[in-house]
């Protein structure tokens, strides 16, 4: 029992390092090395655990992905309706990206052209948004003429590319510009009598 307890304790340390590093460098330039230093933990143990840099971001990625599909489940069943769901999932997802270095390192490496067979974080969540998006045109949230497909494409373009900015400049991420952004976007989205949406960090609309 304690040797496996030990174990996992190794592992999660592993994946904690690998996502900082693959965070801060990217998966072509980080290397085995880095990671087990950066663990604490010998080369040898690392190797024992995942055989090959590959194996290991592949579990950053799943990792990501299970911590972002479980925010988005939490804040989407605490919402009155899907497109104050998908108000409140992008702030508290944006928010995640500069707390938790696992879920910065599954959007990273999603983007990164070096990954061709990821878990693909960037492609779970564009998948989410335009099933929230559905659901809210068959419940007449969205406004009349909104396409969801059109108004998937910028939402996830924008949080994505918030992603990107924070990377090198945490106010992107801040939110602040996360609620402008809603404020911005809500009155052209939102058919007329779900406008009145409450947007974290701003006033509603």
């Amino acid at each position: 029992m304690v040797k496996q307890v030990r174990a996992a304790r190794t592992r999660q340390a592993l994946i904690d390092a690998a996502a900082e590093v693959f965070a801060e460098d990217g998966y072509a330039v980080a290397s085995l090395p880095a990671i087990s230093k950066r663990a604490g933990v010998s080369a040898g143990a690392l190797h024992f655990h995942f055989p090959s840099k590959d194996a290991l971001a592949r579990e950053v990625e799943t990792a990501a992905v299970g911590s972002v599909e479980s925010l988005a489940m939490r804040f989407r069943s605490s919402a009155d309706t899907s497109l104050q769901a998908l108000v409140n999932v992008t702030h508290e997802l944006l928010l995640a990206v500069t707390a938790d270095a696992v879920i910065r390192a599954g959007f990273k490496l999603s983007g990164d052209p070096s990954r061709k067979n990821g878990a693909g974080l960037r492609q779970w969540w564009r998948t989410w948004v335009h099933e929230l998006l559905l659901q809210a045109q068959r419940e007449g949230e969205l406004a009349e003429k909104v396409s969801p497909e059109g108004a998937t494409a910028a939402i996830v373009a924008a949080t994505v590319g918030f992603e990107t900015l924070g990377a090198w400049d945490r106010n992107w991420v801040s939110q602040e510009y996360v609620a402008e952004f809603w404020v911005l976007v809500l009155p052209r989205l939102a058919a007329s009598r779900h406008q009145e949406l409450l947007v974290p960090g701003g006033t509603g609309r």
